[in-house]
């Protein structure tokens, strides 16, 4: 469960740095780079809505029992 808490945290930073990168990228008029943060924002985007959906399953069945 660390592991995945840990993982979103990662996710929210990745998304936070690709918007930052994107508008400083069309600031700078660099296309290429703001493409590619663009994608970049969709995989991360992709992956945290893959991984929330993941943790609110495990919330649903409770703890693991022994």
């Amino acid at each position: 469960m660390k592991k995945k808490i840990f993982l979103n945290a990662f996710y929210n930073l990745a998304l936070i740095l690709c918007i930052l990168g994107a508008f400083w990228a069309f600031e700078n008029k660099s296309p290429l780079i703001a493409i590619f943060l663009i994608a970049a924002l969709a995989a991360f985007l992709f992956f945290k809505i893959k991984l929330i959906k993941e943790l609110n399953k495990e919330f649903r069945q409770g703890p693991p029992r022994k």
